[in-house]
């Protein structure tokens, strides 16, 4: 892995260094992107932070999103809440809390099941596979599967439609770095798995094309008595994530990418140091990803760059506008910071416009994109 060495230009009062050393004059920087943090940036630095707007018109805008407020207990997932959708990616929130009497199967692609809350069983192709808060899922496409909640189930479910996921290129830092793949688990054929063998009925429920049908047979077609090959429905959990870190420079978000599909990728912030450079900045900066809708599902803990921001809820920044921490958040963070992040939250930046799901309307914090607003 080699480039060659380039000499942006340069205008003015900057930094030499990206996120790191401001002008006195000027601290407040903003990064315009294209790529998703891949492709040719400038950092701009500004008398006035990018995000002090006082008024806003139009549908473009920063969203947030509480999505403990939708409807509770659908029996299966297909009738999960849609939360936001492309062609390529659809994302539901889905709570169970008693065992699946169907199998699903997702014919339109791969799901990637993040667990909120709860913990249980899933019964699937390959065997059974326990869960709790905190895990990745991922189930490959056409994977007949099924859950036993023993405690109430919240889940984040991430369909990457006519596509896969895969794991992001490490590069430098090498294969191991962020998580070992040996930490991946796999489902057992284990006295569990054969314990629910039964001779009794039971339906597959297929979605294709959006379109469900339902397959019945005469006993249990979770019935294999062993497997062998690199194709699998696997679980990591965030607690197996080992973040990249550096005290003198604050990373992008793409530094902490998980998955990898097509049209879009999965990232988890988890706990870390906060950079302690005096010079570094301290939370995440200004930027315009102009390329990409950014989503954010935040699953527990602290949450330092936003307000009033609970476990549960969701933002949504579609591309086109300057985003980045709340005014106290960067205040703070300039006089006296943090020195370790205690929070877990899962984003997907997707390349096509995001459109909302039905309903989702009615669970919308309406007074978020005020929330960076000047203090008067």
């Amino acid at each position: 892995m080699r480039k060659w060495i380039s000499y942006p230009h340069r205008e003015g009062t900057i930094s030499r260094q990206a996120h790191a050393d401001f002008p006195a004059e000027a601290i407040y920087e903003r990064e315009v992107g294209r790529s998703g943090f891949f492709g040719p940036a400038t950092h701009l630095h500004h008398k006035h932070p990018p995000t002090g707007w006082s008024a806003w018109e139009g549908p473009l805008r920063p969203r947030a999103f509480d999505l403990n407020e939708l409807p509770h207990g659908t029996p299966a997932p297909w009738d999960a809440p849609l939360v936001l959708h492309n062609a390529q990616c659809k994302l539901r929130i889905w709570r169970c809390d008693q065992a699946m009497t169907q199998l699903f199967r997702n014919a339109d692609g791969d799901d990637l099941l993040f667990i909120h809350a709860g913990s249980g069983e899933l019964f699937c192709d390959y065997g059974h596979l326990s869960y709790r808060d905190g895990d990745y899922i991922l189930v490959p496409r056409s994977t007949s599967w099924r859950i036993e909640p023993a405690s109430p189930t919240t889940m984040l479910m991430v369909e990457t439609s006519n596509g896969a996921y895969q794991l992001p290129e490490k590069g430098l830092v090498g294969p191991h770095a962020i998580f070992d793949e040996a930490v991946l688990d796999v489902p057992a054929i284990d006295d569990a798995f054969k314990a629910q063998q039964t001779e009794d009925e039971w339906q597959v429920v297929i979605k294709r094309r959006g379109a469900l049908s339902t397959v019945t047979y005469p006993y249990n077609p979770l019935d294999a008595i062993g497997w062998h090959g690199n194709l699998s429905v696997a679980r990591v959990n965030w607690r197996d994530i080992r973040p990249l870190m550096s005290h003198r420079y604050h990373l992008p978000p793409s530094a902490h990418t998980t998955f990898v599909a097509d049209g879009f990728v999965i990232c988890t912030f988890v706990p870390r140091p906060i950079e302690s450079d005096p010079g570094a900045l301290k939370v995440p900066f200004y930027h315009n990803n102009d390329d990409y809708d950014e989503v954010i599902f935040y699953h527990a803990g602290d949450f330092f760059s936003r307000d009033n921001i609970k476990p549960g809820m969701l933002t949504f920044h579609p591309a086109g506008f300057t985003h980045g921490p709340h005014p106290k958040a960067f205040a703070k963070a300039m006089t006296d910071p943090k020195k370790f992040t205690d929070e877990v939250a899962v984003m997907i930046d997707a390349r096509d416009a995001l459109e909302q799901g039905p309903g989702l309307a009615s669970v919308e914090w309406q007074g978020y994109v005020d929330s960076w607003k000047p203090k008067s």
